[in-house]
Parts: structure tokens; C-alpha cells; sequence
């Protein structure tokens, strides 16, 4: 979500008439709040974030380390993930001090029982990196380029091998 619609009035209602329109319990929706308007207007996010947090609904900040970011803030926060944004990941094998932030980031989060996402994944150095330090969710297009909803499905069906849903 950018800054934005957190910030609006209407957000809280929008997102709890999607979630009964849909009949979806908000434990299978996940939204993301970029870090930078997080820490730009606590106040405003940190009672809406908590509350949508409350229903069940899964948050993670986005673009972690690209801000300015308060450890103080962070602990409050109603946050389950960070995203390690891939300005980050992009340089693994190449800038010893981006390693050394994905480390610190990492173990961070690991102490904090915080889960870990790390954007832009593309190599498989990459991989092998964020997996040696206990990070196995990540992003980017080692795995795949973004698909249509109906490609994604069958990406995901050839990959587990699992077949078709039948009407029985």
C-alpha cells in the first residue's frame, strides 16, 4: 500500500467490505506498507496497521533499509515481515557492505521473530546468499517474471506437479 491509502479514511472500510465481498478470510490477504511512510507518519499508521494486524490480515514492510529507519519504531510496530528491498540483493558477490546490511537485517529479524523477504532475487548466487543466512521467501525473477493470474497458475501446477481440480 503506498502512504496514501494508508492515510485514507476509507481504507479500513474498503479493505473489510473486499474481504466479505470475496468471502475471504483475511488471513490469506497480505498487505505491504513501504517503510518510508511508516516512519514519515507513525501516528497515522500504527493505529490503522494494528487494527487491519487484528483482523488477521498479514503486514510486512516494504523497502526496508531504503528509508530512514528507527529501530525504536520498529518494535512497535504491527509488522510479521520485513522486505529487503533489492537495491540490497542486486549487489550480493560485488559490495561487501550490502552483504554485511542482508546480515545484520537478517539476524535482526530472526531475534525479533520477524519474517524476512528479500526482493529482486535473480542469480543464483543470490539465492544461495539469502538461503546460507535462514532466508527461504524471496522475490524476483530468478524464480519467474511477473505472470497474468492465469499463467500463474499453470507455473505453479508444473513446478509442484500438482494436477488439475476436479468437480468431484
Amino acid at each position: 500500500m503506498a502512504g496514501q491509502q494508508v492515510a485514507h479514511d476509507q481504507l479500513i472500510p474498503c479493505i473489510e467490505s473486499a474481504l466479505k465481498q470475496a468471502q475471504l478470510n483475511p488471513e490469506y490477504l497480505a498487505l505491504e506498507v513501504t517503510e518510508s511512510f511508516i516512519i514519515r507518519q507513525p501516528e497515522v499508521s500504527i493505529g490503522k496497521l494494528t487494527y487491519l494486524r487484528d483482523l488477521g490480515i498479514s503486514l510486512a514492510m516494504d523497502d526496508f533499509g531504503t528509508g530512514y529507519s528507527s529501530l525504536s519504531y520498529l518494535k512497535r510496530l504491527p509488522v510479521e515481515k520485513l522486505k529487503i528491498d533489492r537495491s540490497f540483493i542486486k549487489d550480493i558477490g560485488i559490495d561487501k557492505s550490502d552483504e554485511s546490511i542482508i546480515m545484520a537485517t537478517v539476524a535482526m529479524c530472526q531475534s525479533l521473530e520477524l519474517g524476512i523477504i528479500a526482493e529482486g532475487v535473480e542469480t543464483p548466487q543470490q539465492l544461495e546468499f539469502m538461503t546460507a543466512l535462514g532466508c527461504y521467501c524471496v522475490q524476483g525473477y530468478y524464480y519467474s517474471k511477473p505472470l497474468p493470474a492465469d499463467e500463474l497458475y499453470d507455473f505453479v501446477c508444473e513446478r509442484n506437479q500438482v494436477s488439475e481440480p476436479t468437480d468431484t
